[in-house]
């Protein structure tokens, strides 16, 4: 498997994976702190996410988003924080679903505007069918979580594809 990185920011990157369903993590740096979102191990990303700042949780934003984030907690020393309510730190969490095959949350950062969002939102086809981006996983279309209309980001950062700058952020 082959990765890049995407969705580079002063707030931190993401890692995408060269495969089909295109898995996106992500490192945000935050008061000298790094969280790292739905995280497949690339050791070129947990090197760069570490130089970013001191390692303070994998968060897992779907239940079925195993990935590598119960590892790469390990390897780190942190806490795995799956599916939760709520984050210490500048993060909102936003219960998207909670059924028995469906538990998701979004991350909302209300300081910079940025919406991360697993599986309820992405950027490929699958997600769009040309329209649009970011778009509304096509199982969720009839009961669409509205996260861009609620939130209204600059920035949406998703678990499949690259993420959308919205708008340009004042600095």
């Amino acid at each position: 498997m082959t990765f890049r990185f995407c969705d580079e920011s002063e707030d931190g990157f993401g890692w995408i994976t060269n495969e089909r369903m295109a898995r996106t993590s992500h490192a945000l740096a935050v008061d000298g702190c790094v969280w790292l979102v739905d995280a497949v191990s690339w050791p070129d990303a947990l090197e760069r996410a570490r130089s970013l700042g001191e390692p303070a949780g994998v968060i897992q934003l779907l239940d079925r988003h195993n990935r590598d984030c119960a590892a790469i907690a390990a390897e780190l020393g942190v806490p795995l924080l799956r599916v939760p309510e709520r984050v210490d730190g500048p993060f909102e969490m936003v219960r998207v679903l909670d059924l028995p095959f469906w538990r998701e949350r979004a991350l909302w950062w209300p300081r910079r505007k940025v919406l991360v969002a697993a599986e309820a939102l992405g950027t490929l086809g699958f997600f769009t069918f040309g329209r649009a981006k970011p778009g509304v996983h096509p199982l969720l279309r009839l009961r669409n979580p509205r996260l861009v209309e609620r939130f209204d980001p600059d920035v949406v950062l998703v678990g499949h594809g690259e993420g959308v700058r919205l708008r340009e952020t004042g600095g």
